[in-house]
């Protein structure tokens, strides 16, 4: 009896995700509130609880639109996966994904159409350590348009080489570190700088743009 007693409340209490985010969901929120809910989520992988997902609900309920609450700009590392690192289901949240999560047109164009269109309120530029693309800018690496790409990374390790003792390379994991930071910082500097629409809304406290960094050895999402 005890053991059956113990699964019934284990049952009880798992959390099932199977109602998609609607309008009216989406309008009740706030950038603070959405913020808290994300790490919530964080705190569950963390802890290994993610909640139970009826995706073929989800998938049926948001045919017909879509209405999240944020949008990620993450890199594209494999070890990232975001929507599973922050626990959330299928119309949660919009993920934009570049290696060295860096801002161009097309995702500035991609994070005004979350907000501004779409409803979310709220961009996390989410970093990672160890962040392969920041090894690669903090090294020089010259290949293909690997290397037009890294241009985007290397005003944050030109800043963390003032910052920062030591060998200024990837070996140097204090440099790596400070540099991932940096470019999370500088990439939420220019979001502001080149997306007036982004910063009206956010002077208007209709969103909030924040960054932070996911922790590979603990799953753990810390804000900058």
């Amino acid at each position: 009896m005890g053991k059956t007693k113990r699964k019934k409340r284990t049952l009880k209490n798992t959390i099932m995700k199977n109602t998609a985010i609607t309008k009216n969901i989406q309008d009740t929120l706030t950038p603070s509130g959405v913020l808290e809910d994300l790490l919530e989520g964080n705190s569950r992988f963390v802890s290994n609880k993610n909640q139970s997902v009826d995706n073929s609900a989800l998938v049926q309920q948001t045919t017909g639109g879509q209405f999240p609450k944020a949008v990620v700009l993450s890199c594209i590392d494999s070890r990232v996966p975001v929507e599973t690192v922050l626990d959330q289901a299928i119309g949660d949240i919009f993920v934009a994904r570049v290696a060295g999560n860096f801002e161009n047109v097309d995702i500035l164009g991609s994070l005004e159409y979350s907000c501004k269109a779409a409803g979310s309120k709220l961009v996390l530029v989410l970093g990672h350590e160890s962040c392969g693309a920041v090894k690669a800018a903090c090294d020089g690496v010259e290949l293909g348009n690997i290397t037009a790409m890294l241009e985007n990374i290397l005003p944050a390790v030109k800043q963390s080489a003032d910052e920062v003792d030591g060998e200024l390379n990837s070996s140097n994991k204090a440099f790596v570190a400070k540099t991932v930071e940096n470019n999370v910082k500088l990439t939420i500097q220019r979001i502001r700088e080149k997306s007036q629409i982004l910063t009206e809304m956010e002077d208007n406290g209709e969103i909030a743009i924040v960054g932070g960094i996911y922790n590979l050895h603990t799953g753990k999402v810390d804000m900058l």
